[in-house]
């Protein structure tokens, strides 16, 4: 487990398989995680049960986010790279009333100390919809600066919208 202020994340388990699979399955997540059709419960079972929870041969990690005793959500690690000492996240606080309690804030912080202390990496980096005010309040309050942005990057049903990308660069 790592502990966050307010919430801890902890390894997938195979009774998560119906959350998950609630959670893969809303069209209203699909913008932000770039899912473009349903996964089955096969699918995510077996997801489940092949993480060998060894970043560095997997290059990937799934965290479960759980506060007062419920998951609220997801933390994925993904592009990790040992030669650059880096890795990319996305974070999902799924439901309205566990959202704006502080736990993504919390989340962010106990990964990126984990990053830093444990994996010694020189930094952290997360892609953001422009539009998606909610997420770039929240990197930037964990410390993460824009360091650029992809001109017309995400297909939306409205039309193309940019992409900005942010750091967090341990010292």
């Amino acid at each position: 487990m790592i502990d966050g202020e307010n919430c801890y994340l902890r390894a997938i388990e195979p009774h998560d398989v119906e959350l998950v699979y609630a959670w893969e399955n809303d069209e209203r997540v699909w913008r932000v995680s770039g899912t473009t059709e349903p996964l089955s419960r096969e699918r995510i079972a077996r997801f489940i049960e092949e993480q060998s929870y060894d970043i560095y041969a997997t290059r990937q990690l799934r965290l479960m986010i759980e506060a007062e005793g419920v998951a609220v959500g997801t933390l994925d690690i993904f592009d990790f790279d040992p030669r650059h000492l880096r890795f990319g996240i996305g974070i999902l606080i799924y439901a309205a009333e566990h959202r704006r309690k502080g736990y993504a804030r919390a989340a962010i912080g106990a990964v990126a100390e984990y990053a830093r202390a444990r994996l010694g990496l020189k930094q952290i980096w997360a892609s953001v919809a422009a539009d998606n005010e909610a997420s770039i309040r929240l990197f930037e309050e964990c410390g993460f600066t824009r360091c650029g942005t992809r001109r017309a990057w995400l297909r939306t049903v409205d039309g193309y919208i940019d992409e900005h990308e942010y750091q967090l660069l341990f010292e």
